[in-house]
């Protein structure tokens, strides 16, 4: 257990340091002719992010009603990790890292769009949070929750996803 704690750590720690490079080399460099591209990666990233956030809560409804200990249930714990760490988990911290450099490089800290578009991006990343959370839970077969819990909570990244794109899109003020 030591060692796979340790490696995760170990994992954790590359990553976070080798995104870090690159904002602080991208930030050193400015590439505004990039603003395309880098837009353009962050609409992927989020597509994939979304896409991971709004399957997750799915899985565990269905995993709900696989009996503990079955091929069944271990199925959904590999599912579930394999998309967390697979697409959900890299796709957000792209999200974030392309779009802060746009907030960066677009100057658009100030405005009150912009501010409440990260207000609802950082509660999206909370629910990230809680589904990472309930994957270790199921994981270790501690789930808690009912199907009808994650019936619901499948639908806030949903709902959250539309203020987003709505502050982004329309930019209402």
């Amino acid at each position: 257990m030591q060692a796979s704690l340790r490696k995760r750590w170990i994992r954790a720690i590359v990553g976070v340091t080798t995104m870090a490079a690159l904002v602080i080399m991208v930030v050193i460099w400015h590439p505004s002719s990039l603003y395309p591209w880098f837009k353009a990666f962050h609409v992927v990233a989020v597509m994939s992010w979304m896409a991971g956030m709004l399957y997750l809560p799915r899985l565990f409804v269905y995993h709900c009603g696989a009996e503990k200990g079955s091929r069944q249930s271990d199925t959904f714990k590999v599912m579930e990790r394999r998309l967390l760490r697979g697409i959900i988990n890299p796709a957000m911290v792209v999200s974030w890292a392309f779009g802060l450099w746009m907030v960066y490089d677009g100057g658009w800290i100030s405005a009150h769009w912009l501010q409440l578009k990260l207000l609802l991006v950082v509660a999206l990343s909370a629910i990230h949070g809680m589904l990472a959370r309930w994957t270790l839970d199921f994981a270790a077969d501690r789930n808690r929750y009912s199907e009808r819990f994650y019936r619901i909570v499948n639908e806030v990244p949903a709902v959250l996803m539309v203020g987003i794109v709505i502050m982004a899109v329309i930019k209402p003020f």
